[in-house]
């Protein structure tokens, strides 16, 4: 694929509300994770919440959007100038040259999760004041960013797991590359919910301290919310990073355990790479998809191993934002522009010493370093696997 310049993008999280905040974070391998507090949920676990989040006013007129998960996205819109950059990108090639891409896992299912509370208890009737088609419907979130900001291309949501909001930046590849479109607004946005919290605490995935991606005494996900947002343009005057190659897989090797060999992790890293045209040895840093399941992180090294070999820094930033799910993918691309835009190298929160079962060049402190390309990791249940490879402009040679 030819190199997509990437001309605006933001990220909000419990690391804080933008860019500048997850850079800080990260730098001084601060986590944002917290005992967990929400709702009326009793589970030993810690989260990744985002504070003030119910204060959020949505629009008058996009009220039947109401949702924490809307909320949310309205939140991180409104951070490092993406509305304007996008506003300024609509102004340049119109509202129906822009597309909007976007990925979740339970869009806003909490909505539901709280009216069912509230039936009728004569009818069983969900209350009056209940909208399912601008709350928990997955594609609510896509038709309400849509809205804000004014576009009027084509719009699709990725809901596949862990690795729905990297996949997106594949859709919308595809679309420029066609001719259909000329830009995108791509990301994913994933908030706390019971349905996450309780459902995976009963597949027993849940840690009952702060996650330790990649340790040898790594027990389990902390989950977070998340919501992050990148625009792609296929022209573009001034921009410090592309999307270099994206590479999916599915290897549809177990409901939610990954292949022992890390198959579909493997084959999407290697394809990202085929895409960019880059040999292995072109990575100078992976983020890992890293949950800090003691399944996950052993597949995951096994197929980093594989790819680019035990040299190339790595690390998983779960540990400062928890694992924001239909989130994650694009938070992670993030956070891999914040590392290279920054020189930064970013360690592993809470992970005092990696695992040294399992063959990668951990990083458990951030230190300075130039990169020209990074690998972003993300895999979700099922197997669908997909690897964004991300890089300074000019870094496809």
């Amino acid at each position: 694929m030819r190199p997509l310049p990437i001309t605006a993008f933001t990220a909000t999280s419990c690391l804080g509300t933008g860019t500048a905040a997850h850079f800080a974070g990260l730098a001084a391998g601060r986590s944002g994770l917290t005992p967990c507090a929400f709702e009326d949920v009793a589970l030993e676990t810690w989260i990744g919440k985002v504070e003030g989040l119910e204060a959020v006013a949505i629009p008058v007129r996009l009220a039947d959007y109401a949702c924490r998960n809307n909320r949310l996205a309205l939140l991180a819109l409104g951070q490092d100038g993406f509305e304007a950059a996008v506003a300024a990108c609509v102004r340049r090639l119109g509202a129906t040259r822009v597309g909007l891409f976007l990925g979740t896992s339970t869009s806003g299912i909490l909505e539901t999760e709280l009216a069912y509370r509230r039936l009728d208890p004569a009818t069983g009737a969900l209350p009056p004041d209940f909208h399912y088609a601008g709350s928990h419907n997955v594609y609510s979130v896509a038709a309400f960013a849509r809205a804000v900001l004014g576009l009027e291309g084509p719009a699709a949501v990725v809901s596949t797991a862990c690795s729905s909001s990297a996949k997106v930046f594949a859709a919308a590849a595809r679309l420029i590359e066609l001719g259909v479109i000329d830009a995108a607004v791509v990301g994913g946005v994933d908030t706390l919910c019971l349905t996450t919290l309780y459902g995976f605490h009963s597949l027993q995935l849940t840690a009952p301290k702060p996650c330790r991606p990649f340790s040898a005494d790594r027990d389990g996900i902390s989950i977070g919310e998340a919501a992050a947002f990148v625009l792609l343009e296929r022209a573009a005057g001034s921009a410090s990073a592309a999307l270099l190659g994206v590479g999916e897989s599915n290897d549809g090797y177990h409901l939610s355990s990954p292949h022992p060999d890390g198959l579909g992790a493997r084959l999407a890293m290697q394809a990202a790479l085929a895409s960019a045209g880059l040999p292995s040895d072109a990575v100078d840093y992976v983020n890992l998809h890293g949950t800090a399941t003691p399944s996950n992180d052993s597949a995951e090294g096994a197929a980093v191993a594989a790819v680019v070999g035990t040299r190339v820094p790595s690390s998983s930033t779960k540990g400062a934002t928890g694992h924001a799910l239909g989130a994650a993918g694009a938070l992670e691309a993030v956070v891999s522009l914040l590392a290279l835009d920054h020189g930064l190298v970013p360690g592993g929160a809470n992970t005092v010493a990696a695992d040294p079962a399992l063959p990668v060049n951990y990083v458990t402190r951030s230190y300075a370093a130039p990169l020209r390309r990074v690998l972003s990791n993300s895999f979700g249940f099922g197997g669908s696997n997909c690897s964004l490879l991300l890089g300074r402009a000019g870094g496809a040679t």
